[in-house]
């Protein structure tokens, strides 16, 4: 039997790039995947919701045309099943570019479903039931996760479906009610409102995107109801019922019990990790509230297993897996590295408008002690917003007075997920407002909104 220096079980962001960076450091490597390379994110999350919202933004293109000064003679026709197509072989290429990846880095394969054993023996059953014994010095749990089922809205793929069946719908429902309005949800209803499905949104916390800050939360929920979209903040789906092909919700809402008869159903309430039935009780690893209990280095409570990503308790995004994978390898191989800051990592939603966000939000800075700074800039006022004609949204900085620091970016608009790199790499470099402000930015660009909220925290704006 070899003798592998890491295996690693699950090949997503987490996973995969654990696998290779292992390798990169000369270590023996063998990822067991029961699925395809490449995890949820890149095969049914991240790369193909991407994908059909790209689909989308061209046909608010085109039948926005005429704005431009395009005349479009035909409205356009939306071909679901291409569009599905396109999103599903985009998809498929980048599960072959994580082959390619592990076969140049020499990351070896094992196809099938994995199970811890002790002494650092891993069981792998392929789908012919062939059952194969690995052994590594360190083990890495990257399983990810699945979207949360909850009682009320039983999960039957067809008429209360979740994220992997809305990426593959042949046909356009006339209504759907999307349940929560995390990222997922909140892009899927984006998505088939743009397309013309008559959208409801039902949160059960008190605004949208309550994980974002309040002030751009409220901007969202202003523009999506200026798209149509129907609304239900502090409301909760009590139950559900199907029938003649049609679903009914009782949903208790600030105003009472109000029922509601739709298409369609999206639950979006929610990951659930999968740890259940891979052998952490048969080893003692310890779990806690669905999660894997492990420290600052993913290290578990049994020594030389780790866990990783969304079956730990931090938040589940891509690229904090990717990044607690990098840390957790180059732990292993004894490298010095610092833990990383939960306080202060970049999260993205892909609607339109585009919400990015890192750090503090407004309240949280206030409750922890800090004397603040808000400097914010409205798309309105900005050239090249306006030359596009996308003028929804704002950038909003959060500064300690103190120091001078940013410690907060709040930003709604278009392409706002590409210009928040350029805020975390100045906190990460400990830059001032006055480091931002007086920094050249292009003109004209959408960019030089940052350079304007900076001033403005300090009153030094000039195109407000």
């Amino acid at each position: 039997m070899i003798m592998y220096d890491l295996i690693v079980i699950g090949s997503g962001p987490g996973g995969y790039v654990a696998a290779i960076r292992a390798a990169q450091l000369g270590m023996q490597v063998l990822v067991v995947e029961k699925e395809n390379l490449g995890g949820t994110c890149l095969n049914w999350g991240c790369i193909p919701t991407k994908a059909l919202l790209r689909s989308a933004h061209i046909y608010r293109e085109i039948i926005s045309a005429n704005n431009y000064g395009i005349k479009i003679n035909e409205p356009p026709l939306i071909d679901m099943p291409q569009i599905v197509k396109r999103s599903r072989d985009i998809a498929s290429m980048m599960n072959k570019s994580i082959d390619f990846l592990f076969k140049k880095n020499n990351v070896n394969l094992a196809r099938g479903v994995a199970k811890l054993l002790s002494n650092h023996n891993v069981e792998v059953k392929d789908v012919d039931d062939n059952v194969n014994i690995y052994e590594a010095k360190n083990i890495i749990i990257a399983t990810g996760s699945r979207s949360r089922q909850i009682s009320a809205l039983p999960q039957d793929g067809k008429f209360i479906i979740n994220y992997k069946d809305a990426l593959i719908l042949d046909h356009l429902p006339k209504e759907m009610v999307v349940v929560g309005s995390g990222a997922i949800g909140m892009e899927f209803a984006d998505f088939y409102s743009s397309l013309g499905v008559n959208v409801t949104i039902i949160e059960f916390l008190d605004r949208l995107l309550p994980l974002e800050d309040q002030e751009i939360s409220k901007t969202m929920e202003r523009i999506f109801r200026k798209k149509k979209i129907n609304v239900l903040t502090s409301s909760e789906v009590l139950k559900s019922e199907i029938k003649n092909k049609k679903i009914f919700l009782t949903v208790h809402t600030p105003k009472g019990i109000q029922n509601i008869e739709t298409e369609m159903v999206l639950s979006a309430v929610g990951i659930q990790a999968n740890i259940e039935n891979i052998g952490l009780e048969d080893i003692g690893i310890r779990t806690n509230k669905g999660k894997i209990v492990v420290d600052d280095f993913y290290r578990t409570n049994i020594d030389g297993y780790f866990a990783i990503g969304d079956v730990i308790d931090t938040p589940a995004l891509a690229h904090l897996a990717s990044k607690e994978a990098m840390i957790c390898v180059d732990k292993i191989a004894g490298k010095q590295v610092n833990p990383l800051d939960y306080n202060f990592f970049p999260s993205c939603i892909y609607t339109n408008p585009e919400v990015a966000s890192f750090g503090y939000r407004e309240h949280e800075a206030i409750n922890d002690g800090f004397n603040i700074k808000i400097g914010k800039f409205p798309f309105t006022a900005n050239g090249k917003a306006k030359a596009n004609g996308l003028l929804d949204g704002m950038i909003k900085l959060i500064f300690d007075v103190s120091t001078d620091r940013l410690i907060g970016a709040h930003l709604i608009g278009e392409n706002t997920t590409e210009m928040i790199a350029e805020l975390v790499v100045s906190h990460n470099l400990n830059a001032t407002a006055k480091d931002i402000y007086e920094s050249i930015h292009p003109h004209p660009s959408l960019s030089e909104s940052i350079m304007e909220a900076a001033a403005a925290a300090y009153n030094e704006a000039i195109h407000i």
